[in-house]
């Protein structure tokens, strides 16, 4: 079963009309989660102290329901034929995607990236943290500006699964 268009926006709405903070669909091989951010300018309890800290990722494609419906249909129209991996940010801080201001960025849409490759870098409290990637795939969509300020579990990227 696919997901149409109409769907989405119907099961967005809904989303964003009731106290439900989370609906995931599945049928066959297609998984459809759509969750509402609870408090996306939180703070997280304690900062990693680790220099280099790897990225969280899911499997699963996860979509703020508060997201513009033209951004659900992206998310929607890759669902039945790509495995797609979100890479977010570990913490809150300024976004970087290169190791220098005079230097390549680290990856570029399309590129291949294996498990543990650097992505980006997060500056939090003057320290560099080296974002890595949990999967290895084809680099799809990046998400954030350079030097943009980012918040905990924000989607920086997301990755096409091997």
């Amino acid at each position: 079963m696919e997901f149409s268009l109409e769907q989405v926006r119907e099961l967005v709405t809904i989303l964003n009309k009731t106290d439900i903070t989370e609906l995931t669909l599945e049928s066959g091989d297609v998984r459809l989660s759509i969750r509402k951010s609870e408090n996306r300018y939180a703070a997280p309890a304690t900062m990693p102290t680790a220099a280099v800290v790897s990225a969280m990722s899911s499997t699963a494609i996860e979509n703020n329901a508060t997201s513009t419906v033209a951004h659900t249909t992206t998310i929607a129209d890759s669902l039945p034929t790509k495995k797609l991996i979100e890479i977010t940010s570990p913490m809150v801080g300024t976004f970087y995607r290169s190791p220098g201001p005079d230097e390549s960025p680290f990856i570029e849409i399309g590129d291949t990236v294996k498990k543990g490759h650097t992505v980006c870098i997060i500056e939090a409290m003057k320290l560099m943290n080296e974002i890595e990637s949990e999967a290895s795939g084809k680099i799809v969509e990046i998400l954030v500006e350079n030097t943009q300020p980012v918040e905990y579990g924000q989607v920086l990227m997301r990755i096409e699964a091997n």
